[in-house]
C-alpha cells in the first residue's frame, strides 16, 4: 500500500469518526429535546403550597369577620349543617344531596354517543380543579381517574392540559399560577367567578391579574369559546389547531350560576365519529348554555362518576386513558 493511500485511508477513517460523533450528538440532543418538551416535568409548583397561600391571605384579610361569624353563629345555621351531613342518594347516573345534584343521560347524536351531565349546586365552591400529583408544570401528567380520587371527587372531566403548553393563562382555585399570553390576537379563555358564574375572555384584551382583581378562581385556556350570551361563537369550519374535524370532545356551560352543563363525547372508533366544533355548541345551546367552552378533546375526553370511568375514552386507537394534566371535578 502506497503513502498516499495510506494517508488517503487515514482521511476517510477521521471523516468518518467524526460523522459518527455528530451523529451520535445529533440523536443525543434530539431524544434530549423531546424529552425536555414532553416528558420531563419542570417547572413544578406545589398546589397544596399554593392553595393553602390563598387560603391564608383571605384569613389575614377577613380575621376580624370569620370570628364575628363564628360567634354569631344561629341555630337555624347550625340546622343547615345539620341537612348539609345527610347522606347523598346516589345511582348509576345520579347524585343527590342537599348540596349537589349530579345526573348523566347518555344520548346518541351524529352517529357519536354522547354523555351529558346537568350539575346544579348550592355553592360555587364545589366546583374545582385538580391537577396531576397536586403540582403544577410543564409534563406533570395523571389519568383523570387518579386525579379524581386523589382529590375526593364525586364527578370529573379532564381540564384544559396546561402543561402541554408555556403559555396561556393558568388560575386554579384561586391562584394564579401562569399570567403568560399566548401569542395571537383570537385566543379564549373560560373564567369562572367566585359567585360560580362564568365569562369567556380573550387573553389579548385583559390581563390575568385584572381578571384575578375581578374575582376569578379559574382560567382555562384551551378554547375555543362555544357560546357567548347564549349566542353561538364558532362557525362550522372552525377547529382546534392540528385537530381533526370529528373528535371525542369535552366542554362545560353555564345555564346560570351554579347551574352546568358538562359534555363528553366518544370518537374515532367505529361505534363513535366524533362532534365538530359547530356541532358540540349546538348541543350545548339545546341544553340551554348562556356560555360555554371547548375544554381539551381527542385522547383526553374522559368523564369520571363516582368512581368509574363513563365514557370510552380512545387513546392511540386503544380504549384506554390518557394522562392528562387537570381536572375539573365536583366534591
Amino acid at each position: 500500500m502506497g503513502k498516499n493511500e495510506q494517508m488517503s485511508n487515514r482521511k476517510k477513517r477521521r471523516i468518518n469518526l467524526w460523522a459518527l460523533f455528530y451523529s451520535i450528538a445529533l440523536t443525543g440532543y434530539t431524544i434530549f429535546t423531546l424529552l425536555y418538551t414532553f416528558v420531563i416535568p419542570r417547572d413544578v409548583v406545589s398546589m397544596s403550597g399554593a392553595w393553602n397561600s390563598v387560603n391564608q391571605e383571605k384569613e389575614v384579610n377577613h380575621g376580624d369577620e370569620n370570628q364575628q361569624i363564628a360567634g354569631e353563629k344561629s341555630g337555624i345555621e347550625e340546622g343547615r349543617e345539620q341537612e348539609d351531613t345527610m347522606m347523598p342518594v346516589i345511582t348509576d347516573n345520579s347524585y343527590e344531596s342537599s348540596t349537589i345534584s349530579i345526573k348523566i343521560d347518555t344520548i346518541r347524536e351524529y352517529d357519536t354517543d354522547i354523555y351529558v351531565a346537568d350539575i346544579r349546586l348550592k355553592s360555587a365552591q364545589s366546583l374545582l380543579s385538580g391537577l396531576a400529583k397536586n403540582s403544577f408544570g410543564r409534563n406533570v401528567t395523571e389519568k383523570t381517574s387518579e386525579i379524581a380520587k386523589d382529590n375526593d371527587a364525586i364527578f370529573a372531566v379532564n381540564g384544559d392540559f396546561y402543561g402541554f403548553r408555556d403559555e396561556g393563562y393558568v388560575m386554579r382555585n384561586g391562584y394564579l399560577y401562569r399570567s403568560t399570553k399566548r401569542s395571537g390576537n383570537n385566543n379564549e379563555d373560560l373564567v369562572i367567578y367566585e359567585d360560580g358564574s362564568f365569562e369567556i375572555i380573550n387573553e389579548s384584551e385583559v390581563t390575568a391579574g385584572e381578571l384575578e382583581e375581578k374575582g376569578a378562581v379559574q382560567i382555562f385556556s384551551f378554547g375555543p369559546g362555544l357560546i357567548q350570551d347564549g349566542e353561538i361563537i364558532v362557525g362550522e369550519k372552525d377547529e382546534v389547531d392540528q385537530s381533526m374535524t370529528s373528535n371525542p370532545r369535552t366542554a362545560i356551560g353555564m345555564i346560570e350560576p351554579l347551574h352546568y352543563i358538562i359534555v363528553v363525547s366518544d370518537g374515532r372508533t367505529s361505534e363513535s365519529e366524533g362532534l365538530t366544533l359547530y356541532q358540540l355548541a349546538g348541543l350545548m345551546k339545546e341544553y340551554g348554555c348562556t356560555q360555554a367552552y371547548n375544554l381539551d378533546g381527542g385522547g383526553s375526553s374522559t368523564m369520571w362518576f363516582n368512581g368509574e370511568i363513563v365514557n370510552q375514552p380512545t387513546s392511540h386507537g386503544k380504549i384506554k386513558e390518557r394522562s392528562v394534566s387537570d381536572i375539573v371535578f365536583i366534591r
